[in-house]
């Protein structure tokens, strides 16, 4: 791994994806939950504490991310289906690794990004061609079609997923 910041590489987007691409879309965000949760499976807290790179998160930190970052897309997408170009608001997500629900039990985490995403897959699975060129505005990137955001998030799950497997494969658990 040249970049472990990067472990799959950096998100890259080449335009309105195929129906072929859109389903792997579809099928990455269903299956986060369980490559999270088998990425930090019989991880002891010692290990779960331990930062994925030199000034990174902990492994604890980073399960606790996904489903903090991925309710803000459930949000995202649905102020964008219900409201025209709806400007969204940022979060600090450094800052919010550093509260206490961060360092609570990764359980915690899974559970949460289990029920969040059957409820987001819901919705995705039922939007029409005309949704997903629905579009939200992201304060410093502008308007953010709904089909890109899919595409951002299915990498962002593969990319956190791969944060752990890829320690865990480093240090030899």
């Amino acid at each position: 791994m040249s970049d472990p910041r990067f472990p799959i590489g950096k998100f890259s987007y080449e335009g309105p994806p195929t129906a072929a691409q859109k389903k792997q879309f579809l099928d990455d965000i269903e299956q986060t939950p369980a490559k999270m949760r088998a990425a930090v499976s019989g991880l002891s807290d010692l290990q779960l504490d331990t930062p994925y790179r030199e000034g990174g998160w902990t492994v604890r930190q980073v399960t606790h991310h996904v489903p903090d970052s991925h309710m803000n897309a459930y949000i995202r997408f649905k102020l964008a289906l219900t409201e025209d170009d709806p400007t969204i608001k940022l979060y600090m997500e450094d800052r919010w690794a550093l509260l206490p629900d961060s360092k609570a039990p990764v359980d915690d985490a899974l559970v949460l990004l289990d029920l969040l995403h059957k409820r987001w897959l819901t919705v995705l699975r039922n939007m029409s061609d005309a949704d997903w060129k629905r579009t939200f505005r992201h304060p410093d990137l502008g308007p953010m079609p709904l089909e890109k955001s899919l595409a951002l998030y299915a990498w962002h799950g593969r990319h956190h997923a791969a944060h752990v497997t890829s320690l865990r494969e480093h240090k030899g658990w």
